[in-house]
């Protein structure tokens, strides 16, 4: 009981000094700060949260490549991590935990530097093999923000803040960022990673939404089998953004993976709750 309860302390109160367990988050379709905003605050409390902008639609960077008609492509942004974290950050190996495009480089980036990737976690990961939807596409054609939330979202009205509306209404008036976007867009769109999933060697997870319009969950779930380290988890009554969802389930999850030796994609709740965060290291 002891044990427990020192635990159940642990979590709640973390060890704040020392250099935490570097943990990086790769978006979609959507920038960095953004696309976590009810993420970063609690996994901070245990590693050192890393979200590098690597894609930004209407950053100088991207912009420089389009001009030079250089495609946007997901190597370009495998490049670009490896350059961030190899130069800047220095300290793997690293946790990735990524949504929807991010998957795919992701992905990559855990084939291609397997010693820089210790632990991986995919949520609607795209590329996974079907056919992607775009709805976000219908915001650009004039329909507007919400169409695009409306798709994304199993219950927009319930689980997306106003604030997120009022973001993409800002940058569907931009001509740079739709340009950005757009771009990237074509030049994504057809890579796929389910042939590379066989050679990921780290412990991966894969969740899924149940109701994700924009990648089909059955295909994820299949998908997930090719993993040879890989557990999979279909989140009920979610689309395509469980980070945003189901953002108190999978904060808690992705601690538990990222921190306990032998994780499972469905621990209960004391294991949630009382799992060890993990240690910070030396420095």
């Amino acid at each position: 009981m002891r044990s427990r309860l020192n635990d159940l302390l642990a979590r709640l109160r973390p060890t704040h000094y020392g250099r935490r367990p570097p943990l990086v988050l790769l978006n979609g379709l959507a920038e960095q700060a953004e696309s976590w905003y009810r993420n970063r605050k609690f996994w901070s409390r245990y590693f050192e949260v890393l979200a590098p902008n690597i894609l930004v639609y209407e950053g100088g960077s991207l912009h420089e490549r389009i001009k030079s008609k250089e495609p946007v492509t997901v190597e370009y942004l495998v490049g670009q991590l490896h350059t961030y974290l190899t130069q800047f950050v220095q300290n793997p190996p690293y946790h990735i935990v990524s949504s929807s495009l991010g998957g795919k480089v992701a992905v990559e980036f855990a084939v291609k530097y397997p010693e820089l990737v210790d632990r991986l976690i995919l949520l609607c990961p795209s590329g996974m093999g079907d056919t992607e939807q775009l709805p976000i596409m219908e915001g650009l054609g004039g329909r507007g923000a919400n169409a695009m939330v409306k798709s994304v979202f199993y219950n927009p009205r319930k689980n997306v803040d106003a604030e997120v509306v009022g973001y993409y209404k800002g940058r569907f008036d931009s001509k740079r960022w739709k340009l950005g976007f757009v771009k990237t867009v074509r030049g994504t769109l057809e890579h796929t990673v389910r042939d590379k999933l066989k050679d990921v060697k780290c412990p991966t997870l894969l969740v899924t939404g149940q109701e994700d319009k924009v990648c089909c969950p059955r295909t994820a779930g299949e998908a997930a089998r090719e993993l040879p380290n890989g557990v999979f988890l279909a989140l009920p009554k979610c689309g395509h953004a469980p980070q945003i969802e189901k953002a108190w389930k999978v904060n808690r999850l992705v601690v538990h993976f990222l921190s306990t030796p032998n994780p499972t994609a469905a621990p209960t709740w004391p294991q949630l709750f009382l799992s060890k965060p993990p240690r910070p290291r030396a420095t």
